[in-house]
């Protein structure tokens, strides 16, 4: 499971993620990639379970990059405990998305396989995503035989 190593703090306030992505917008190292449209938290498990389910359709034929890493954590009080007493123990770690952030990149795979794997990918995410190529008109015809 992915997780810092070292923090500075072990604790961290929530935060509200407002307006787009600052940065992380541009395909960077693959040929196709897979884009947040809305804002939220992916937490470490839902990166790994949408990593596993593209490698498995793309047999290990291609390269895969994973764009986001959860560095925030997440604080949890154990059940029926009574308000107050500070703020509960670490939990997991999830990372802020903004929307229109790259999440996954891939490349050495033909369009209609990438398609498809993303696809698989989005699915395991908690916000909607869509899919993103370099040559956007070979993309349509591929996505559009799923």
């Amino acid at each position: 499971m992915l997780a810092p190593k070292k923090m500075k703090f072990r604790k961290m306030h929530k935060m509200r993620i407002k307006g787009g992505s600052k940065g992380g917008t541009v395909l960077a190292f693959g040929s196709y990639g897979l884009v947040a449209t809305e804002s939220g938290y992916i937490t470490a498990r839902q990166i790994e379970a949408a990593r596993i389910a593209m490698t498995r359709h793309i047999r290990r034929g291609g390269k895969v990059w994973i764009k986001v890493f959860p560095h925030k954590p997440v604080t949890k009080k154990a059940a029926e405990t009574r308000m107050g007493s500070g703020k509960g123990a670490v939990d997991h770690y999830v990372a802020p998305v903004a929307a229109g952030l790259i999440l996954y990149e891939m490349a050495e795979v033909s369009a209609d396989i990438a398609a498809r794997a993303l696809t698989l990918a989005a699915s395991k995410l908690p916000f909607k995503t869509r899919l993103l190529m370099r040559n956007t008109d070979v993309w349509e015809q591929a996505r559009g035989s799923i």
